[in-house]
């Protein structure tokens, strides 16, 4: 079955089915990259120890989310 078969029989779905399949279409391009995961463990780590060192300045939330 082709992709244009295969999305003339989902328009058929009731819509809450319609939303669950393209939940799960999405959520199968998102899987996670373990070895990712660890560098951004391993990078937040280093900056939570740096900012309890006082290397490092935090920036409050306010200013964070401010408009520009």
């Amino acid at each position: 079955m082709g992709t244009k078969e295969l999305l003339d029989e989902a328009m058929k779905l009731k819509p809450e089915e319609r939303f669950s399949l393209v939940e799960g279409l999405i959520k199968s391009l998102d899987e996670p990259d373990k070895k990712l995961d660890e560098i951004w463990a391993e990078e937040a780590e280093k900056r939570l120890k740096a900012y309890r060192a006082g290397k490092l300045q935090g920036i409050p939330m306010e200013e964070v989310f401010k408009d520009k």
